[in-house]
């Protein structure tokens, strides 16, 4: 297994007492569409965490894999201007949250940032999430990814 999600494991089960099964895919899955492929299920299955910074501070967003993170709604969550939110850059990604872009997962953040959880995804029992690097995933409800991130639920889809 990828250090990086080694350390995703041991930080899960430390932090939240949460046995993860990681599967790694050699070929990638850096996109929501690729994870998908690689795992053979739908690309709303994908619990895509996606960084974003708004007034200089980062947010996660866990979002279905089949939608897109509005900025204009986050925006109004969080009562400032639309031109103050944006995808966070990969230095910011992974200084500040601890992870590599495409490998972000939904939880064990090295910051604590908030976290928004797109309710679409309650509509599968389960979803496959980001395990540390871009090549490793892993299975989980929807439901323990709202708890254990602690998420406040929010339309974010365009």
């Amino acid at each position: 297994m990828h250090p990086s999600a080694e350390r995703f494991v041991d930080r899960a089960r430390e932090q939240y007492g949460v046995e993860i099964d990681v599967h790694e895919f050699p070929e990638g899955t850096k996109t929501a569409a690729d994870a998908a492929d690689a795992i053979g299920c739908e690309v709303a299955q994908i619990a895509s965490s996606i960084v974003m910074s708004v007034d200089d501070g980062l947010v996660v967003v866990v979002t279905s894999g089949a939608n897109h993170v509005s900025e204009s709604t986050l925006a109004a969550h969080f009562d400032t201007p639309d031109e103050s939110v944006s995808m966070a850059d990969a230095e910011q990604v992974k200084d500040r949250i601890g992870w590599s872009i495409g490998g972000v997962p939904p939880f064990c953040h090295d910051a604590a940032v908030p976290v928004l959880f797109d309710e679409t995804l309650t509509a599968f029992d389960t979803v496959w999430a980001a395990a540390g690097t871009p090549e490793a995933v892993f299975p989980i409800a929807p439901s323990r990814i709202r708890e254990l991130s602690e998420a406040t639920v929010l339309d974010v889809a365009e």
